[in-house]
């Protein structure tokens, strides 16, 4: 099957061969056809399957073919995708321009932590899609720059990362400023109990797809456990990184406090090393993200949250360097290498503290991991577990305080602060197809666009 069996028009077709797609994936092939005719849809694929894809490719056709919806003297946006992370909301805008170069449709990306003033400014011209996270909409509703009385098609993406994340308020404030008339879009890694009882109140009569379980790691990815003590950790992945001569690391730490240890560690030695998490400013995270995706720092240390926006073709190494508490976000992890039909190794540094949490991800992903004993670092069969830390419970979202990166002048009801599972913290990750960025064409990201700070989340223990 090609993109052009599925209807697409001929703008897209010629922005796809551009950058050099013509087989769509699964998750393409289902949702796509969905899409356009204007049902609404729920929707689980798991990461790097081309979900983004699935849905950006058709909002642009029907955004370009129909009439508007809800017309109004003043211009309003007719489109609005939200997601988790300011990484993921990059990623997702950079898809809608690359793709809808040929149309004559504009976007814009919008998250908080950054000065809102150009944002404010860039709302103020025509715009027909808007990627955003929610702290960061709601305060330009709540200071009247947005309006949201237009919205034909909403797309909630990654939206169980956005309830773990505490964001089920904003998202509910959000939907009642939305017109009840308009196409929803959900999509979710898994089809967990709180994602269908979420779905059945926002969707209706929708498509159901579910392209593979969320227990299902990747085909092509190698996966090795490397039994050590906790405290020679970070010497064997030294070794593993000199020895094996890996040129691109991404290595998963469960907290910022430990992602910035083991960064500061390896650069310390030798080793080109920076850390991602929800902690660091905007710009150091653009910085770290950039100087990795061109190949120019050998490893980045992140949390999960931060790692959602991170797509990387043929990434080749992930490392756990610890495990993390829930078993599919050891999925998620993984799932940053062996994309696009590449190949990956996924390694694990599991030492005795982590035995449960290593029995519960194998029996998640129903599958027994290689073990391999490096020698000189053979685990001391004596030493006695540490009791992991229990996570605490998020707080409510806070909308009381000042934004990060202050930009002034905002109203109450601001977003939550923190940073998501105790698991690690995040992103999330690019499912779209990947390729070079095109110039040109009608699209814009305006005067808001790509730089940017996150939405604060609830904080949690650990983070």
């Amino acid at each position: 099957m090609s993109f052009a069996d599925l209807g697409l028009m001929p703008e897209l077709l010629s922005a796809l061969n551009a950058v050099g797609y013509t087989t769509p994936t699964p998750i393409q092939q289902q949702a796509i056809p969905v899409v356009l005719s204007g049902r609404d849809l729920l929707a689980a694929a798991q990461t790097g399957t081309g979900k983004t894809a699935g849905f950006t490719l058709p909002l642009l056709q029907r955004l370009s073919s129909t009439p508007v919806l809800h017309p109004s003297p003043k211009h309003r946006i007719r489109a609005l995708v939200l997601t988790p992370t300011r990484e993921l909301a990059s990623q997702v805008e950079e898809s809608v321009r690359q793709y809808g170069q040929d149309l004559n449709l504009s976007s814009m990306v919008m998250f908080g932590g950054v000065n809102a003033n150009p944002q404010r400014d860039r709302l103020r011209k025509r715009l027909d899609i808007l990627v955003a996270t929610p702290g960061r909409l709601l305060d330009h509703v709540g200071q009247g720059s947005l309006d949201l009385g237009g919205v034909e098609i909403l797309v909630l993406d990654e939206a169980d990362r956005m309830l773990d994340m505490g964001f089920i308020r904003d998202i509910k404030r959000i939907l009642a400023l939305l017109p009840k008339q308009r196409q929803n879009l959900l999509f979710s890694a898994t089809f967990a109990p709180e994602i269908r009882s979420f779905a059945s109140s926002l969707l209706s009569n929708p498509e159901r797809i579910e392209v593979a379980p969320q227990t299902t790691t990747a085909e092509r990815v190698t996966q090795k456990i490397y039994p050590v003590d906790r405290d020679s950790k970070k010497a064997l992945l030294e070794k593993l990184i000199l020895d094996g001569a890996w040129s691109q690391v991404l290595v998963f730490t469960r907290t910022k406090h430990g992602a910035n240890r083991l960064a500061e560690g390896l650069a310390k030695d030798g080793i080109p090393a920076m850390a991602i998490h929800g902690n660091k400013s905007q710009g150091a995270r653009e910085k770290a993200l950039s100087e990795f995706k061109a190949n120019r720092l050998r490893v980045l240390v992140a949390t999960d949250i931060a790692a959602r926006g991170i797509d990387i073709d043929a990434l080749p190494h992930v490392v756990n360097y610890e495990l993390p508490n829930v078993p599919e976000d050891y999925v998620h992890r993984i799932g940053r290498t062996g994309r696009a039909g590449a190949g990956g190794e996924a390694v694990s540094l599991v030492c005795v503290d982590e035995h449960k949490l290593l029995a519960d991800i194998e029996r998640t992903i129903r599958q027994k991991i290689e073990r391999v004993i490096v020698p000189g670092f053979e685990p001391d069969p004596n030493a006695k577990p540490e009791p992991l830390r229990k996570p605490q419970q998020a707080r409510p979202p806070r909308r009381d305080s000042a934004p990060r990166g202050g930009t002034g002048g905002k109203p109450a009801g601001n977003k939550p602060a923190g940073t998501g599972k105790p698991a690690g913290s995040g992103r999330p990750a690019g499912q779209r197809p990947s390729g070079p960025r095109p110039t040109g064409g009608n699209t814009s990201n305006g005067g808001g666009g790509n730089a940017g700070g996150g939405n604060r989340r609830p904080p949690r223990a650990g983070l």
